[in-house]
């Protein structure tokens, strides 16, 4: 794919082969990423959803005092969290023992049941309630597998862009979800049921893939890696290219059981916490999970209360009146975040790279946070009012954080979680870190209405406290965070000091000079003769 050279500019895609950029790796990423659709798609429909005068009426929520409608709405929509927190833990053991594949396969079962319980619960709370929390583990689950999957097949040199295809379709299905827009009974079922055609297309389409051959390496089946390594790198198996990468697979996984022995759950404990490198990238993981819900952004609240109070003057004096208004309103949200993630997988993922995406998007969101809580502070909107010229400036602002999100947090946080950890923790740390992403997700979401209305006049201060906590994870990105783009999975244990493959030729050795590592029937890697490459 010469486009891809062209506009992808590291290291490892000036000398990796190019057959290796072809359809196969772009079709399995796409296939496993359907499970971002419904984490985008459950964003965008049960927040209108709940809202909805159908659905308060046939739920019971129209009878209930204001305090208990919004307790209520916020337990509806929290039960698929504390479900998803559950499912990204439980994936883990899952996608260890039967692989990949078949995790993902398991977890869009749940996902897809869970939808249909919440569009056919008929007014019934408790099913509804099951079905999101049925929805939840599924969900929960694909975020753990989803992005390791994709990792794990991923040609180093684009592994940004291809991990961030997950991103991508959560956005798709966000966007897609706000902007339902029926009417009568059919007005709330309809798109609840909808979030069980994600996990139905994840299913049928992970069914045509393959399995990781890292996985099928860390079970020993060798000749089986082999033949999915080269099948998805489109390269014979006998290439030195496909020798040097399982060359490297080897040297780690030996490198992972010499460091502690056995293979059980304490085993892996301790490997993960007592060894300092894996230690520090399972506690970065996390961190950069925390990071990422401290950012504000999926306190979409924020946002929204501002939209209300500028959108409709603005709209108006646009020409544009009525329901149109918050659909328009949101319909533009959701394509900025689309457009935005899709520039920045594309151009500057796997270019620019994850540690300075960080930092400048970190630094714009805080500017953003900064500049909206002066305003409410010293000119809060009054609605109904003409909007003045800092009103215009603080709904391009809103916008522009959603674009700055996109273009680091967002995406660059799933890409790194899965591809900094060793070959045995991978399934432990992205568990952990997707686990923490649904943590906070529900704390953020349940803390921000109150900050909102105790924080300062008009909430202003929780705009501030958000500010601030951008200018941390600045601070984080800077101190903590190590460029990783163009390195190999492997290699990214002499990047975090674990271990050192000095023996090993890397990928761009073998791809230029033939320089290769042969992986025996007994699993041991023997050196062979320097080829010319083509020679």
């Amino acid at each position: 794919m010469g486009f891809l050279q062209l506009i992808i500019r590291n290291d490892a895609m000036k000398t990796d082969p190019h057959e290796i950029y072809n359809w196969r790796v772009f079709a399995l990423a796409c296939a496993a990423c359907f499970g971002g659709t419904l984490f985008g798609m459950d964003i965008g429909i049960i927040g209108g959803v709940i809202t909805m005068p159908s659905f308060r009426s046939a739920y019971g929520l129209s009878q209930l005092s204001m305090l208990a409608q919004s307790n209520l709405s916020a337990n509806l929509v929290s039960v698929m969290q504390c479900g998803a927190f559950a499912g990204a833990l439980l994936a883990n053991p899952l996608a260890d023992k039967l692989g990949r594949k078949p995790a993902l396969a398991i977890v869009s079962v749940f996902a897809f049941v869970g939808g249909l319980l919440q569009g056919l619960s008929f007014g019934s709370l408790v099913c509804f309630y099951i079905g999101r929390f049925v929805e939840g583990l599924g969900l929960g689950g694909a975020t753990m597998v989803a992005p390791t999957y994709v990792s794990e097949n991923a040609p180093r040199s684009i592994r940004g862009l291809l991990i961030g295809f997950y991103q991508l379709f959560e956005t798709m299905g966000a966007m897609y979800g706000s902007l339902l827009n029926l009417h009568g009974r059919g007005q709330y079922i309809v798109p609840l049921c909808m979030q069980s055609l994600p996990p139905f297309l994840l299913f049928v389409s992970i069914l045509l893939c393959p399995e990781s051959p890292r996985f099928l390496a860390k079970q020993d089946n060798w000749d089986r890696a082999s033949k999915v390594l080269s099948m998805v790198r489109n390269l014979p198996a006998e290439h030195p290219y496909v020798q040097a990468e399982l060359a490297e697979m080897h040297a780690q996984l030996e490198e992972e059981r010499n460091s502690v022995n056995g293979q059980g759950f304490w085993a892996l404990q301790k490997e993960c916490w007592l060894i300092p490198g894996n230690r520090n990238r399972a506690l970065l993981s996390i961190g950069l999970m925390v990071c990422q819900q401290m950012t504000g952004v999926g306190n979409f609240i924020l946002f929204t209360n501002a939209l209300n109070y500028y959108a409709p003057t603005i709209f108006t004096n646009l020409g544009i009146t009525g329901n149109a208004q918050s659909l328009f309103a949101t319909g533009v949200y959701g394509i900025v975040k689309m457009v935005s993630c899709g520039i920045f997988i594309t151009f500057l993922a796997d270019t620019l790279g994850r540690r300075w995406s960080f930092i400048w998007t970190g630094c714009l969101m805080a500017f953003v946070m900064f500049y909206l809580g002066f305003y409410v502070r010293f000119d809060p909107p009054i609605k109904g009012a003409s909007v003045p010229p800092a009103g215009y400036v603080a709904l391009v602002m809103i916008y522009l954080f959603a674009a700055a999100f996109q273009f680091g947090w967002g995406p660059v946080c799933w890409i790194y979680v899965s591809e900094i950890p060793s070959a045995r923790l991978r399934g432990l740390n992205v568990a952990l870190a997707a686990a923490t992403q649904w943590l906070f997700n529900l704390v953020i979401a349940r803390s921000t209405p109150v900050m909102l209305q105790t924080v300062g006049s008009h909430g202003y201060g929780t705009y501030f406290i958000f500010a601030c906590f951008n200018v941390a994870i600045v601070v984080v990105a800077v101190l903590f965070v190590k460029e990783t783009k163009g390195v190999s999975l492997e290699r990214m244990d002499e990047l975090f000091g674990v271990a050192k493959f000095d023996n090993i030729d890397d990928l761009s050795t073998a791809a230029r000079q033939g320089m290769v590592k042969r992986i025996d029937t007994e699993g041991t890697a023997e050196q062979i003769e320097s080829v010319k490459a083509g020679g």
